[in-house]
């Protein structure tokens, strides 16, 4: 993808705080003015629907479903990694084996146009791509895509800020396919997470394309480089050579803060380009018609965290940007009222609910390998501890007694923290997959600002040695050249992993790694202490206060937390939040049921939101493809296009939006033979517009009532 200078020199009026926008910048971001926020070139290309397009990058509906991913025959070529990684972003969220429902109940070609599904899925259009000014000189990536199709005469802009820790492509398969088939500009924000990852041995970074270069000749074009000094990363590679730093967790801005602002950036760079570089197209009466937010509609939506982000956006926007928001199973943190509670059928009422990510997830990172033993059924459970029942207990945080016990003492410890039981058959595939310790590791050093020369905790980041060994090696050139396109941006991730400097053996793969305090193989439990520490504030082995620079870490990890919250004031926007019981990421508790609570005692009967809590449902689709778990799971992506079906028929017919439910699927099961059967129409049955009684869920008596 070639770059040009569009929009010349930017200018800066930005405070020294989170990003604040002035009414004068966003009248500017609707009209020719170049919005203040941008830093330095905006990258236009244009794709023409066959060798190459914005949904699929060329490869069509069967080539995204292809399990051999394409070929990245030259690492110095933008527009392969760019395939690479819309391949890679796309399959990550959504399941592509047919049998699941790829290219029947969704996909790119389905409810597409005649032209979309003629092209298999390709969508010819413009892709504008830049840099924005977050945070305390910090940066995020920003893209906005112009289908051909859009139709100026019914406007309608869909924002896609990235799920996880993903980069700009991150939410290519969920927002941005339901937006670009439907005709709508899409607006897309990294939101200061992304792929950049700083190879600190050789001081490679990525670019704004994905490609390679020196940190010191990118400069201020790097995706992202770590605050060092050349003497200070001597030094670093001196004592830890082969690392890596990655912009979520080592940026030191804490992103998170600032998803909401990042999200309204997009939008008001979508209605810029439309207005500078698209309206002449629409020329009637006596001049070009300009799009504002009183005749275009505006959807914010998303999934996981990009989900979060555009609840924030909602939250934040009180100049009339966003018209309604759709997301699913977002990573939204409510600030906790202890005014209401949450009760799940004739189950007990959880008043301890709007827990943090980090803090629950932390609690996981403990327990999770030793009740993985008492789960010897779940799918994919590769991870059992048993050395983690034996520190556990040895440290007092467990019963002594067998390894069975010790586990399911462990699992009820998960779940008497307001983690749902319905999770649990998932969590140890989590475990394995490293999902709550790469969380714990990245947000910790996120919300607490640390650099990448701390080691927060003994961790660090790179490639080990697949062998016996497991220690620090130098990445192969080849994976350090295609991150862009295969890295998530939370290590484990693109063959870098998460180590542990501090084990009995010396620094190795931190699955590897012995305890120091006890010479046991219980998975760098040590460290994972001390990451929990910094969440409750507390040592977890003698519950006794933190002192001197343990203490100030809680403290800043604290104040990191402290500034994500959500405060659930929506405005009155109509919005739909959809979540699956069986989420093992993002706890329903903590997250979607909590701010639906928090929702209606901020708005009361002015509140617009619903939501849709749907069974034999989870966070990542992908996992279904997998045996064992095919015959027990449906795509929740399935009800979050048809979420967005139903708020653009809302905001542009005035239907009405059902109201909030339990949706009630039929998972496949199993054949008589053991095959799985193809999912259908009958196993996903529509969100109800007028549940029964026994389905609603409802906020009454204080109390937010989940039917069982």
């Amino acid at each position: 993808m070639q770059g040009r200078n569009v929009f010349g020199v930017m200018v800066l009026a930005f405070s020294t705080g989170s990003l604040s926008v002035s009414y004068a910048e966003v009248a500017q971001a609707m009209g020719d003015g170049r919005p203040s926020f941008l830093i330095g070139e905006v990258r236009h290309a244009y794709f023409d629907g066959i060798i190459d397009d914005l949904l699929t990058a060329g490869l069509g509906a069967d080539g995204l479903g292809d399990p051999v991913p394409p070929p990245v025959m030259d690492a110095g070529a933008a527009t392969e990694l760019r395939r690479l990684a819309i391949y890679n972003n796309y399959r990550a969220l959504v399941d592509t084996t047919p049998g699941g429902g790829y290219g029947t109940l969704y996909g790119p070609t389905v409810g597409a146009s005649s032209v979309i599904t003629a092209q298999g899925g390709r969508i010819a259009g413009h892709e504008y791509l830049a840099y924005a000014r977050s945070g305390r000189g910090g940066k995020v990536t920003l893209m906005v895509q112009v289908p051909d199709h859009f139709n100026p005469d019914s406007p309608c802009i869909v924002t896609a800020p990235s799920s996880g820790s993903r980069g700009i492509y991150g939410a290519i398969g969920t927002a941005g396919e339901w937006g670009l088939k439907q005709g709508c500009v899409v607006a897309y924000t990294d939101k200061g997470t992304g792929t950049g990852a700083h190879n600190l041995q050789d001081n490679t970074v990525q670019g704004i394309d994905g490609v390679l270069a020196d940190a010191g000749a990118a400069g201020r074009d790097a995706l992202f480089a770590a605050r060092m000094s050349d003497s200070q990363r001597a030094r670093f590679n001196a004592d830890t050579p082969d690392r890596f730093a990655f912009k979520h967790a080592h940026s030191q801005q804490n992103p998170e803060q600032d998803w909401g602002w990042n999200v309204l950036q997009s939008i008001e760079l979508a209605f810029h380009i439309l207005n500078t570089h698209h309206a002449q197209g629409w020329a009637a009466g006596n001049g070009p018609r300009r799009l504002t937010p009183d005749n275009t509609v505006v959807i914010a939506s998303s999934v996981s965290n990009g989900g979060g982000a555009s609840v924030r956006a909602a939250e934040l926007d009180r100049r009339g940007l966003i018209d309604g928001v759709v997301v699913s199973e977002p990573n939204v943190t409510p600030a906790h009222d202890p005014g209401f509670s949450i009760v799940q059928g004739n189950g007990p009422a959880l008043r301890k609910h709007s827990r943090s990510l980090y803090d629950y997830t932390t609690l996981l990172s403990l327990y999770q390998g030793c009740a993985n033993v008492a789960q010897p059924d779940a799918p994919f459970n590769l991870a059992p501890v048993p050395d983690a029942c034996t520190s556990l207990a040895n440290k007092g945080l467990l019963q002594p007694g067998s390894a069975h016990q010790q586990a399911l003492e462990a699992q009820r410890i998960i779940n008497d923290y307001g983690i749902p039981p319905e999770q649990n058959v998932l969590q140890p595939l989590h475990w394995w997959l490293n999902v709550p310790q790469s969380i714990a590791v990245t947000y910790a050093n996120a919300y607490g600002r640390f650099s990448v020369r701390d080691n927060l905790c003994g961790f660090s980041m790179g490639a080990t040695d697949a062998g016996q060994g497991h220690a620090p090696v130098p990445l192969p050139q080849a994976a350090g050249e295609r991150l862009f396109g295969t890295s998530n941006g939370i290590p484990p991730t693109g063959g870098v992993n998460l180590i542990y400097n501090n084990a009995a053996q010396g620094p190795v793969n931190y699955t590897a790694g012995l305890s120091p305090s006890s010479g046991l193989a219980d998975h760098s439990l040590d460290g994972f202490l001390c990451l929990r520490s910094l969440a409750t504030g507390e040592d977890p082995v003698t519950d006794g206060a933190l002192r001197g620079r343990e203490r100030a870490r809680a403290v800043r990890v604290g104040l990191g937390i402290d500034r994500i919250l959500a405060d659930g004031d929506l405005g009155g926007r109509p919005a739909l939040v959809l979540h699956g019981r069986s989420d093992a990421i993002l706890s329903p508790n903590h997250t979607s049921r909590a701010y639906f609570g928090l929702n209606r005692r901020m708005e009361g009967s002015g509140s617009g939101l619903r939501y849709y809590e749907v069974l034999n449902a989870h966070h990542l689709d992908t996992l279904n493809a997998l045996a064992g778990l095919d015959a027990r799971f449906i795509p929740l992506h399935f009800y979050f296009a048809q979420a967005m079906d139903l708020m653009y028929a809302h905001l542009t017919e005035g239907t009405q939006l059902p109201a909030s439910q339990v949706v009630r699927t039929t998972p496949r099961g199993r054949n008589y033979d053991g095959t799985v059967p193809a999912i259908g129409p009958g196993n996903l049955p529509a969100i109800h517009p007028h549940p029964p009684s026994a389905d609603r869920i409802v906020f009454e008596s204080d109390q937010v009532r989940i039917p069982e």
